[in-house]
């Protein structure tokens, strides 16, 4: 069965993005936390998970950052050569 519309990728490339951007966040906090939880425990300590989330916030934020304006510069550069092409 075909559909009559034309197939357009372009929502689906979308979600793709925005999850790569969860996971961009997700893992680094994720990570330095759980580090910041077994060095507690270790140290007997209580701040080393705090200081490590945030740590980890800022190279997530970083990796969406850098993710995000790298997709944008493509982007950028493909409508600027299909410009050119018309």
């Amino acid at each position: 069965m075909k559909h009559d519309k034309p197939y357009d990728r372009s929502v689906y490339q979308a979600l793709v993005l925005f999850a790569q951007f969860g996971i961009n966040m997700i893992v680094p906090i994720g990570m330095t936390t759980a580090l910041g939880v077994w060095l507690d425990r270790r140290f007997q300590t209580g701040w080393i998970t705090i200081a490590l989330f945030f740590v980890g916030a800022a190279a997530g934020g970083q990796n969406v950052y850098r993710m995000a304006k790298k997709v944008f510069m493509d982007h950028e550069k493909d409508s600027g050569s299909a410009e050119k092409k018309e």
